[in-house]
């Protein structure tokens, strides 16, 4: 059992504030290959006239965060501004172009060749995760991230010193700390960031699911949150007979009540920011029946159903939100 405290809401002099500003954050959160989902909910943001000033991605939330900016980066150099709407499309396109089969994503690796890598201690993953770390080195250029027009953190975890450590598109080695945000423990190698075997990291999920908490500390105003995990995991079928299976299964589990915590957490924080007269409007996108996707047997087809699934459940929040007086996204 892993022992996840939810953190004490953080004390007024951690938070960022300046008077007269206001900031808006895009926290992705974590889910495998159930980020399709959050693709989905982004292109219903974005549609609604949401425009964030501030990316937070953890897992698969880093990969879309580091796409996102990267095509606001792309699309500000070449005309001078960024349509958003157009960043939602091409994310989703990037999406249906690349992942569309396992091995899009990861191999897994030969039997002999594991075997003899855990005796000699050498384990390095159940799965080979160079597609997916090549297709981010290949699309994402860093240079134009730091002159683009959103700022962006990542999340990943020092599985030596066990701490959550946020990188910027400044840092020199931050493609490193993506690829370690979207490594998933024990199916996936752990990342050696500037390639010092001292730092190892794997993903952000150890630690937070939705980076919630780093987006209020850097002073956040209007958080929009895609969570990719329902609040409850129901009993659905899979074959626990499967190794794979089963640990995507059992991290499932665990990632679903980190998630939980992560979202009370900040709601708990936005009813006290409330209560002493100073605005957070907190809008949190999620399924609201857990998703499937199996890891080791999907299609475009797959990803393309979650996709409209996301968007659909973007767009009833943002119904909802707007019934209810809420916190509306418009400029």
């Amino acid at each position: 059992m892993i022992d996840n405290p939810t953190p004490p809401l953080p004390h007024p002099a951690a938070i960022s504030t300046t008077p007269q500003s206001s900031m808006r954050a895009l926290v992705l959160g974590g889910g495998s290959l159930k980020g399709a989902f959050q693709v989905g909910a982004v292109m219903a943001l974005f549609e609604s006239g949401f425009v964030p000033d501030q990316l937070y991605g953890i897992s698969v939330g880093s990969l879309n965060a580091t796409f996102i900016a990267h095509e606001a980066a792309r699309q500000q150099a070449a005309t001078g501004h960024v349509d958003w709407e157009k960043v939602g499309k091409f994310l989703i396109e990037f999406w249906i172009r690349n992942i569309t089969k396992p091995d899009d994503v990861a191999v897994i690796r030969s039997r002999f060749r594991m075997g003899y890598d855990t005796v000699m201690s050498r384990f390095d993953g159940l799965l080979d995760n160079s597609p997916i770390q090549n297709l981010i080195r290949n699309t994402i250029d860093v240079e134009a991230l730091k002159t683009g027009p959103v700022k962006l953190k990542v999340g990943a975890v020092d599985i030596i010193e066990g701490d959550m450590c946020y990188a910027d598109a400044n840092d020199p080695n931050f493609l490193d700390y993506v690829y370690a945000s979207s490594s998933l423990p024990f199916l996936m190698p752990a990342v050696q960031i500037g390639g010092d075997h001292r730092r190892a990291f794997l993903d952000g999920g150890l630690r937070e699911v939705a980076p919630l908490r780093v987006a209020i500390e850097d002073g956040a105003t209007e958080i929009a949150c895609v969570a990719c995990h329902a609040k409850k995991i129901y009993n659905e079928k899979f074959n626990y007979r499967n190794l794979l299976n089963l640990m995507d299964r059992v991290k499932d589990i665990t990632v679903n009540q980190l998630v939980n915590n992560d979202i009370a957490w900040a709601e708990r924080f936005a009813s006290r920011e409330h209560l002493h007269g100073r605005e957070l409007d907190l809008t949190i996108i999620r399924p609201t029946e857990p998703l499937s996707l199996n890891l080791m047997k999907f299609t475009s087809d797959d990803i393309g159903r979650m996709i409209v699934q996301g968007y659909q459940a973007g767009t009833d929040m943002l119904k909802i939100n707007r019934k209810k007086g809420g916190p509306t996204v418009l400029p």
